[in-house]
């Protein structure tokens, strides 16, 4: 297939540019990558040439979807941060072309492609591609998150009981909190924001702690938990943009659940 090409028109314009990219550069590199393709773009944090060139082809036919829309990639943030000071204004595009980078350097799974739409810094529309698989993940502002054509319902009500603790970037203190938290499995997570979300939503865990929270990471996710009714907000308990840089987000499957999780960690 030539890589240039545009895919055919379709129901979900977005859905069909994530799935020609993953057939087209993720999937016959995946297990399949040159020493040359792996590059090191800050310290422990890597990048590989399909992680360019997946982004290079999403940015005009995004654009070309939403004509006067801005797309902010992260391979261009990179490059260019201060990309990322104006999420709040206008029509603008997310993307992350490949979430789990490392997974994907290493030959293992999971991996996603994630697009967030945001109108006026809003997560209007959202989508999780797993490139491998080939299962969408996917949600609209109300009107509910996706698996493929199955409407997924997150599971209601209290119990927080295994919950997914990003320890990498969380200062020292508040590790020694969350190993506190009584009667809590503590998971390491799967290293790919996009697949968390939905499994999540699924009932793979109850909550999930992230510290850092990159937008393109997040956007997505969030949009997509709280669809399917849980909740995501900032450790204060004030509602999450994908603008806002301040660290610490809480998700949870319910907002009983978040309200457990919230007041272990306080």
């Amino acid at each position: 297939m030539n890589p240039t090409t545009t895919p055919p028109a379709s129901p979900d314009p977005v859905a069909a540019l994530l799935r020609h990219a993953a057939s087209t550069w993720i999937a016959p590199r995946f297990r399949n990558l040159a020493d040359d393709e792996v590059m090191q773009k800050a310290p422990g944090e890597w990048v590989t040439t399909v992680d360019r060139e997946v982004e290079a082809f999403l940015t005009p036919e995004l654009r070309a979807i939403a004509p006067g829309s801005r797309v902010v990639g992260e391979e261009q943030c990179a490059e260019t941060p201060e990309l990322l000071d104006q999420l709040d204004e206008g029509v603008v595009w997310l993307v992350d072309p490949l979430d789990g980078t490392f997974n994907f350097i290493s030959g293992r799974e999971p991996l996603s492609s994630m697009v967030a739409l945001l109108e006026d810094g809003v997560t209007v529309g959202a989508w999780m591609l797993d490139p491998i698989s080939g299962v969408l993940h996917h949600a609209r502002r109300g009107h509910g998150a996706w698996r493929e054509g199955e409407r997924i319902r997150a599971a209601q009500g209290p119990g927080l009981k295994r919950a997914v603790v990003k320890t990498r970037f969380l200062p020292q203190e508040h590790q020694e909190r969350v190993a506190s938290w009584q009667g809590v499995e503590l998971l390491p997570g799967l290293n790919c924001a996009g697949a968390e979300y939905p499994a999540l939503a699924e009932g793979g865990f109850d909550a999930t702690l992230y510290w850092r929270k990159l937008a393109w990471d997040h956007a997505p996710g969030t949009l997509f938990i709280t669809e399917a009714g849980g909740h995501a907000a900032r450790l204060d308990g004030t509602p999450y943009r994908a603008g806002d840089r301040q660290p610490g987000l809480l998700v949870a499957r319910s907002r009983e659940v978040w309200d457990e999780a919230a007041a272990a960690w306080r």
